[in-house]
């Protein structure tokens, strides 16, 4: 069974148009109109209205993804909340133990009259200790010592060893040992530079933090420039 479409009837219902109200047109050019206009609603709606709607729903998906690894790193954290907390205490009990290595202000002349007394205790001669000039650092002060001893090569390797096993941080720095210009042959001379730390009183920590901001506040005025 064939259907018969007269295509020639459709486009004859669009001829004649031009001055007719589009109530009095016929069904296939109301029917088009009627599209047209219905299509053109939709672009507006969307440009005008959905658009914004789209917008700030993609606007939360995307939030809601970042909340979500948010709340998945939270949860990470609170999981091993009790571990980190362990391990902050080690880590503080740590650091006080080497805070009570580090001398105070007060007490640097007992321990450079340690470091003296080691060689002393050993047999060996002073030829050189003198402090130099303290180096202030963020949260410590450093004193190089440099120091010229002499004396035989057991007693020599004595002392740094007992320098190393002092109650408090000394280091002995660019350590060289010559052979004594005097006799008996058996004499060594050592010399170094011996550093050992404090920790800052309040004062000096008071000045590093404005002197931290000074710094800051002119590295922020150099880069407004």
């Amino acid at each position: 069974m064939a259907f018969n479409i007269d295509l020639s009837g459709i486009g004859g219902q669009f001829k004649g148009l031009q001055g007719r109200h589009p109530g009095m047109w016929p069904a296939v050019p109301r029917i088009t109109l009627l599209t047209a206009l219905f299509v053109v609603l939709l672009v507006l709606s969307y440009l005008l209205y959905w658009q914004g709607l789209f917008d700030e729903l993609q606007a939360g998906e995307r939030k809601e993804a970042q909340l979500k690894a948010e709340f998945q790193e939270k949860m990470k954290l609170a999981v091993n909340l009790e571990v980190l907390r362990e391990q902050k205490a080690l880590v503080t009990k740590y650091v006080s133990g080497l805070e009570k290595q580090l001398p105070s202000k007060a007490e640097m002349d007992a321990l450079l009259s340690d470091i003296n007394q080691a060689g002393v205790g050993r047999s060996l001669q002073f030829e050189l200790f003198k402090p130099g000039q303290v180096v202030i650092k963020d949260y410590y002060a450093e004193l190089p010592i440099n120091i010229r001893l002499s004396g035989s090569y057991h007693d020599l390797a004595a002392f740094t060893s007992d320098v190393s096993n002092l109650s408090r941080i000394v280091t002995l720095n660019d350590l060289s040992i010559v052979s004594a210009d005097r006799s008996p042959t058996d004499m060594l001379t050592l010399e170094a530079t011996a550093k050992t730390y404090r920790y800052l009183d309040p004062e000096e920590v008071a000045e590093q933090r404005r002197q931290t901001q000074l710094k800051n506040a002119k590295s922020k005025k150099r880069g407004a420039k």
